[in-house]
């Protein structure tokens, strides 16, 4: 499986908004967001496929919120959603941010076992965060302001029992 991580584009709305993740979002959304000077989205392709996963993640003063990431239930399970949060990570270094910010559902333990082996912690929970009134995890991967390598720490909150 060869990945080529590029930028997303206004062209790539329609095979974004197809991917069918955690929130999926409208070419409508997409385009928005494209928009907010902000906003830092990225598309991961196959030469044989096309768009196969996406990332859609706020830059604001020193932190990168990570608000959206999916891989198209075809091609899961590949690695995908690693590259493409190896390449998040490798912006937020590149820009000096101090951490990367996200929230994920209590109940994805895929999601947080991935996060968990790149370094994210448990840094706090969100009760009914969702729509469906599940509880949100929110995570966090630090780096260290001078060497820019992550810092790892424990959870701060228990995520079950």
């Amino acid at each position: 499986m060869t990945v080529r991580i590029d930028r997303m584009s206004a062209t790539d709305a329609a095979a974004v908004a197809a991917i069918d993740g955690p929130t999926r979002l409208t070419e409508e959304q997409l385009r928005a967001e494209l928009e907010r000077p902000w906003a830092r989205l990225w598309v991961a392709r196959e030469a044989a496929h096309g768009v196969v996963a996406f990332v859609v993640a706020w830059h604001v003063t020193d932190e990168i919120h990570l608000l959206n990431v999916a891989t198209r239930s075809d091609r899961r399970r590949r690695g995908i959603a690693r590259a493409m949060l190896e390449a998040l990570i490798a912006h937020a270094r590149e820009v000096r941010a101090r951490h990367v910010l996200l929230e994920v559902r209590r109940s994805n333990v895929a999601a947080i076992g991935l996060y968990r082996s790149l370094g994210f912690f448990a840094m706090g929970v969100r009760a009914r965060y969702y729509p469906d009134d599940e509880d949100a995890v929110e995570m966090v991967l630090a780096f260290d302001a001078a060497t820019g390598e992550i810092v790892e720490r424990a959870d701060e909150v228990r995520l079950h029992g």
